[in-house]
């Protein structure tokens, strides 16, 4: 078996016979009332995607950065979770993460070793502001922030060169960095329901040159 989909299960805990098939590529735990995740789940080399969302969890072992195969999908949308271990910066192959609907105050450290992502999902969060590192994420294409806490953004998001989608709906933004305006592949801005943040003159240069800016 290389496929194990256990969605919506009531497992309320995940039965070990599961982190004995070291074939599985992918492993749907979703919508399970789960609140621990054994560190077993190292054990499963292969798994290329993951899905966790829609539980309790409060924590997630370092041992899922134990999974040199993780590169397709890290789904831990709905949860409780409020920081990340460390050793997640070591998944460097992985393309898609969402953490959104959760209690992050800030962006965990791991994230910005996961060099391969090409979409982040953050929104739903407590996030106050984004590290001036974020740049390190060069591989970025959407960067989906909706619903946090955010009143400006650092100019290194304008170093974010692959960038074609970003989604700020619902922040208490005050101000925008004019690198923005730079990024050469943005064609999407989402500004929706920021009744405090002044609108930047080089939005319609934006809107120029055919990116669609909602505000």
């Amino acid at each position: 078996m290389q496929h194990l989909d256990l969605w919506k299960q009531q497992l309320g805990r995940i039965p070990e016979h599961v982190w004995e098939q070291r074939e599985l590529e992918t492993l749907v735990l979703a919508d399970n009332g789960l609140t621990e995740l054994s560190p077993r789940v190292g054990d499963l080399s292969r798994l290329r995607m993951l899905d966790l969302g829609h539980n309790a969890l409060t924590e997630v072992p370092a041992a899922l950065g134990e999974l040199p195969a993780l590169r397709d999908f890290l789904y831990l949308h709905d949860n409780r979770l409020s920081s990340l271990p460390a050793a997640l910066a070591r998944l460097t192959a992985l393309r898609y993460l969402s953490l959104g609907d959760n209690a992050f105050v800030e962006l965990p450290a791991a994230v910005l070793g996961m060099v391969g992502l090409v979409e982040l999902h953050l929104g739903g969060n407590a996030i106050t502001e984004l590290p001036e590192r974020i740049d390190e994420l060069s591989r970025l294409r959407e960067l989906y922030l909706r619903d946090n806490r955010l009143v400006a953004l650092p100019s290194s998001i304008g170093r974010l060169l692959e960038l074609r989608r970003l989604d700020l709906r619902g922040n208490p933004l005050r101000e925008l960095p004019a690198a923005i305006a730079t990024l050469p592949r943005l064609d999407k801005l989402d500004l929706r329901w920021t009744p405090s943040l002044v609108r930047p003159q080089w939005l319609a240069e934006l809107e120029a040159r055919g990116c669609l800016v909602h505000v």
